[in-house]
């Protein structure tokens, strides 16, 4: 398949944002990026002076399959990550069966080649059936394919366990991905402990239940040389921790997604469930901390949190409803919106947070950038004109979110993945 992709403003190193370039695709390799490239042997798209980005990863994605395929399956979690420009997702281990063993690394590679309109890549998890116990058989999962290792969200308990872990992942040079929680400590809490939990009537979830284990992970990175990613960082003591360890020279990256920084347990008021995660959305405090560490670079990724459930395990009393959000189609204009528009950080920082920070991360060599010999996987976005989220119009089966009917910018026109233009 050849394309030319005409009058491109492209965000990647070493190109000029205000200058115009065409971009020649074949077999799903960029050949050529240059002026006025002239080819008359395969399909001409005008993309009519928009920024072209290099595709989005996302770090962070539940797609519930096998086993939980009602509530989000691979061709419609691929349909939805592509909507949201994301080219490449990633696969969280606790599935039914769990992603512990090399047959359903294989099943998930094998269904998402026919089944997936973006790459999608599992994880493999760090213990059998992610009880974090009995270490998975790791070296076999990555031969077959994961790019990871972790227990979704789940907790792991023991520091013995994944110190082990840790120590075999290294030798596979594996990233060791960890949910960060105290179980002791968040208890039967179903947000944060705060104010708004004490005026709801509600059990919280202290901050203390991530940052001591956040503080617990990275001392066994440290010492074990592991590559630690910590998920979800919620909090204003996890990224203070994150930042003290990089300048340590640990091998720690940190991942958040945008209703950490967008949101606060405000939006819990009048027990909106549509807000109920995990974690917990904190308060100003720990948002202010966030955003502070998105523009110092003590965050490295933001990641899209996808954890689609069904409405009425949602709509059900907040003590009771399932912790989730469905975020694939909207990670992107949120955090263009919320980030870029406001200043604090710029375009191409954003590209790197997204798509050139998480492709070193998980080592996927030929992707995260635009240039020649690279995957064509590649986005287009209109920066111009504003729209309202519609949940009811997501290719998700989870039709909701907590951001109903925002205003942003940042909308996808067109995906790009493999050479293959979807939109």
């Amino acid at each position: 398949m050849k394309t030319l992709l005409k009058n491109c403003r492209v965000v990647s190193p070493g190109f000029d944002e205000e200058d115009v370039y065409d971009i020649y695709v074949e077999n799903g390799i960029i050949e050529e990026i240059g002026n006025d490239l002239d080819r008359n042997d395969g399909k001409v798209v005008d993309i009519g002076g928009n920024m072209v980005l290099p595709g989005l990863i996302d770090m962070h994605c539940n797609i519930c399959d096998p086993g939980f395929e009602y509530l989000e399956d691979i061709e419609t979690a691929s349909r939805s990550a592509a909507r949201g420009g994301f080219t490449t997702i990633t696969c969280e281990p606790n599935t039914d069966p769990v992603i512990d063993n090399k047959t359903v690394v294989e099943y998930i590679v094998s269904k998402s080649k026919n089944n997936s309109l973006v790459n999608m890549y599992p994880y493999g998890s760090m213990s059998m059936g992610c009880k974090g116990q009995e270490m998975a058989e790791i070296g076999e999962m990555f031969d077959a394919g994961i790019v990871g290792v972790s227990d979704g969200d789940e907790f792991t308990d023991e520091a013995s366990f994944l110190r082990n872990v840790m120590l075999y992942a290294k030798m596979f040079d594996l990233p060791v991905i960890t949910h960060c929680e105290d179980r002791g400590l968040s208890g039967k809490g179903v947000m944060n402990e705060g104010f708004m939990a004490s005026c709801l009537g509600l059990a919280g979830m202290p901050r203390e239940a991530e940052e001591v284990m956040v503080a617990r992970n990275i001392i066994l990175a440290e010492n074990t040389g592991a590559r630690l990613h910590i998920a979800h960082v919620s909090t204003k003591g996890s990224a203070q921790l994150i930042r003290e360890a990089k300048k340590r020279g640990a091998k720690v990256t940190g991942e958040t997604c945008p209703h950490y920084f967008l949101l606060t347990d405000e939006a819990v008021e009048n027990y909106n469930t549509l807000a109920k995660v995990n974690p917990p959305l904190r308060t100003h405090e720990d948002v202010e901390a966030i955003l502070k560490a998105i523009a110092d670079g003590s965050i490295d990724v933001i990641a899209s949190g996808h954890s689609p459930s069904n409405e009425g395990d949602k709509s059900k009393v907040f003590a009771s409803a399932v912790y989730g959000i469905s975020s694939l189609e909207t990670a992107f204009s949120l955090s263009y919106t919320g980030l870029v528009k406001t200043g604090i950080i710029t375009l191409p920082k954003l590209v790197e947070l997204m798509s050139t920070k998480p492709a070193e991360i998980l080592k996927l060599d030929n992707k995260g950038s635009i240039a020649k010999g690279k995957d064509a996987d590649l986005i287009v976005v209109d920066l111009r004109q504003s729209y309202h989220i519609d949940p009811k119009h997501f290719a998700s089966k989870a039709k909701f979110s907590p951001f109903a009917d925002w205003e942003v910018r940042g909308r996808v026109i067109y995906t790009m993945v493999g050479g293959k233009l979807l939109m």
